[in-house]
C-alpha cells in the first residue's frame, strides 16, 4: 500500500491512477488529520507527501511520524513546489528519503518511487548484526546504537551508516554512495550526500570523529582502535 498526502485534487486523482496501473495498492488523502485516522487501521509501504497542505505543512508531517516508533522508519518521498536548495535540505534532514520538484513527470515518479521501495525492501532482509567499535548497527530490527545508546537515524542515515560499517577502513566514492542509496550515481555534485554525512557525524558524536572525508574521492569509516 501507498499513500498519498496531497491536497490538489488533479494531482491526487493522477498521482492514484499511476501508481494503481503499476499493480500497487494507492491511497490519497487531502489532509493530514484524515491520513492519521489511515495510518491507525494499515501502515503503508511508503508515503509521498506534498509540503503545502491545509491543516500543517508536510515538514511538520514528516516530523512528527518521525518521532513515533511505529512510523519512524516509514519511507517518505516529499512532493515540493520549492526548489530552493534551503527546502530540499531541510526537507532531507527532517527524514525524508527522496524528494521530487513540481512539476514532475509521471515516470520520474515512479522510478523514483520503485527505487525507495526496492531500498526498503533490502533494508528488511535478514543480514548479521555489524559492530565498529561503539557503534552497532542491527538491519533486520532496522536498529542503530552507539556506546550502548539508540539512534535515531532516518532511513538514509541508516543505509549510509551501513554501506560505512561494511567497508570499514575503505574508502567509498560519491558516486557509488550517492547510487546505493539515493539512485543518483550520475550527480556527484550533488549536496545531498554531504548534508546526511554532517548529520551522522552529529548523531554519533565522538564516533563520528572516525566518518572521513577523502577530498576529491569521498568518504571512509576509519576503523575503530583495538
Amino acid at each position: 500500500m501507498i499513500y498519498l498526502l496531497e491536497d490538489d485534487a488533479s494531482i491526487r486523482k493522477l498521482v492514484i491512477y499511476a501508481l494503481q496501473s503499476q499493480g500497487w495498492e494507492a491511497e490519497g488523502f487531502e489532509r493530514p488529520s484524515l491520513m492519521r485516522e489511515a495510518l491507525k487501521d494499515r501502515l503503508p509501504e511508503l508515503l509521498l507527501l506534498d509540503i503545502m497542505l491545509p491543516e500543517e505543512d508536510g515538514i511538520s508531517v514528516l516530523r512528527s511520524l518521525r518521532q513515533k516508533h511505529e512510523t519512524a522508519g516509514l519511507p517518505v518521498i516529499l512532493l515540493t513546489a520549492r526548489t530552493a536548495e534551503y527546502d530540499r535540505v531541510e526537507g532531507l534532514d527532517s527524514g525524508a528519503d527522496d524528494y521530487i520538484v513540481k512539476p514532475f513527470g509521471m515516470m520520474e515518479l515512479l522510478a523514483r518511487v520503485r527505487a525507495v521501495l526496492r531500498r526498503s525492501s533490502s533494508q528488511r532482509s535478514e543480514e548479521p548484526e555489524l559492530v565498529s567499535g561503539a557503534i552497532r548497527l542491527s538491519q533486520p530490527r532496522h536498529e542503530a546504537s552507539c556506546a550502548g545508546e539508540p539512534l535515531s537515524l532516518t532511513n538514509k542515515e541508516f543505509d549510509l551508516l551501513r554501506l560505512l560499517m561494511e567497508n570499514e577502513g575503505l574508502v567509498l566514492d560519491r558516486s557509488r554512495l550517492l547510487d546505493e542509496i539515493w539512485g543518483l550515481g550520475s550527480e556527484p555534485e550533488n549536496r545531498t550526500l554531504d548534508v546526511h554525512i554532517r548529520s551522522l557525524r552529529a548523531k554519533l558524536e565522538a564516533e563520528g570523529e572516525r566518518i572521513e572525508t577523502v577530498r576529491g574521492v569521498g568518504y571512509r569509516l576509519r576503523e575503530a582502535a583495538e
